[in-house]
């Protein structure tokens, strides 16, 4: 009798154990199928959107003789982008949670598109201040929105792989953004009487005004909306995200006036601050760190900047998939982060070798992006619902006010030192308080109640 209990035990056990891995499976490919369907066309908006943000970064390069400005004036306008963005970035993923994507990508990428256009018409500093504000306060809300728009898709459990795609536009647009945006200022200066960084804000903004018409007719606010996943599919989304919601219970904030009161918010601000001031480093200032080092040739620095930014995309990757697989999220953001204020702090030392910048560059590059998977991921395990909208805009406008002010100090120090050494060790600096920040106000028990 109890040779026939255990057969039939283990019976059941081998039919649960294969219920669940087909269950497994089936999740496995709805989630896969939410992933190619949204991802690419989410991760080409962000890549435009990086590429007319940053390609100030190489246009710099010329227009800064051709119109007489300085550093100090570059560091101005690429920081009060940051103004606009700022301002605006808690209204609009308010408005997004309010009345979906479609409209507010439409409405994002068509004025974007318009502003960064043109920019090519620019012929004083107040041109340059005006527009860069604009530019600012048109994308605002479209990095929170996209990460707000996944937690409508995707359940936290599976989310930092996801975040990690999104980000990975980072790196690509880095990829693409940097030859596209040498050979553009290289090939087209001269052609029908324009400079070549006029060709350049031209080529690259007009097409965001076309992809925000696509967004409004390709994408779908909810998954319930959908037409492309199966009444099953739906529903097993659905259930995911009630049983998250269920284990979340009493645990989470839901109010964007409880998410003001969470403490945790404030202590990732620290690190958001460092992401973004470095984010910002990277992008406007690496063609110079790379020109200063010995390379004059606008092509040829658009070709060296790859390799920092290829890299980041494989580092990217495998930071977060190593942190899905693991749950842990704190240590996935500090070690990059700390790895990444290594690079600025040694980048002053070895500035006239080609080599050993780009390297200093790399290492820079991979850390600051690896870690943003992780860590746009771990405002989710303790906000949801309206507060996860607020929160996220919250957050990344609080990172945000350091960005305004940075391009500005580190164009200030530049103009007045004569090099960047100062700003490379401000970089690093940030990067190692924000990691210090997010270990200390973060700690592991706090995530693992919010989460469990």
């Amino acid at each position: 009798m109890r040779n026939t209990d255990s057969l039939v035990s283990g019976n059941a056990d081998r039919l649960t154990s294969a219920s669940r891995s087909v269950g497994d499976a089936v999740a496995d490919a709805t989630y896969k199928k939410v992933m190619w369907r949204l991802m690419p066309f989410l991760m080409l908006c962000y890549v435009v959107s990086f590429i007319d943000r940053s390609n100030v970064g190489f246009a710099k390069l010329k227009f800064m003789s051709d119109l007489g400005f300085t550093d100090a004036i570059y560091g101005i306008g690429a920081g009060i982008f940051y103004v606009g963005y700022v301002l605006l970035e808690v209204p609009s993923n308010l408005y997004l949670h309010k009345v979906g994507v479609r409209k507010t990508l439409l409405r994002i990428m068509v004025l974007w598109g318009l502003f960064s256009a043109a920019m090519a018409f620019m012929s004083t500093p107040s041109h340059f201040y005006i527009m860069r504000f604009l530019l600012g306060a048109a994308e605002a809300g479209l990095f929170p929105g996209m990460l707000l728009y996944l937690t409508y898709w995707v359940p936290l459990s599976r989310r930092a792989r996801f975040t990690a795609l999104f980000t990975a536009s980072i790196p690509i647009a880095g990829m693409i953004g940097g030859p596209l945006s040498g050979w553009l200022i290289h090939v087209f200066d001269g052609v029908a009487g324009m400079k070549g960084w006029q060709w350049l804000f031209l080529v690259e903004g007009l097409p965001a005004c076309f992809i925000g018409v696509a967004a409004y007719f390709y994408l779908q606010d909810s998954p319930a909306k959908s037409s492309w996943l199966s009444a099953e599919q739906k529903a097993l989304i659905q259930r995911d995200f009630d049983a998250e919601a269920k284990a979340k219970s009493g645990k989470t904030h839901h109010s964007f006036k409880a998410a003001m009161r969470e403490p945790k918010l404030y202590w990732l601000a620290g690190m958001g601050v460092a992401v973004l001031v470095g984010t910002g480093g990277i992008f406007f200032w690496l063609p110079s760190i790379i020109k200063k080092s010995g390379i004059d040739n606008v092509f040829e620095i658009g070709l060296l900047s790859v390799i920092p930014f290829f890299i980041a995309l494989v580092t990217q990757y495998l930071n977060a998939r190593h942190s899905d697989k693991t749950g842990e999220r704190r240590w996935h953001v500090a070690i990059p982060a700390l790895i990444a204020a290594a690079g600025w702090i040694t980048l002053p030392a070895v500035q006239d070798s080609v080599a050993l910048s780009v390297l200093m560059l790399t290492l820079v590059t991979a850390g600051t992006l690896s870690l943003t998977g992780p860590f746009w991921t771990l405002p989710s395990t303790f906000l949801s619902g309206t507060a996860a909208a607020g929160g996220l805009a919250l957050l990344s406008t609080l990172a945000g006010i350091g960005s305004v002010f940075s391009p500005m100090l580190v164009g200030w120090l530049s103009t007045t030192t004569g090099s960047l050494m100062i700003g490379q060790y401000y970089f690093g600096g940030w990067m190692l308080f924000g990691a210090v920040t997010l270990l200390i106000g973060v700690k592991p028990e706090a995530l693992a109640k919010s989460a469990a």
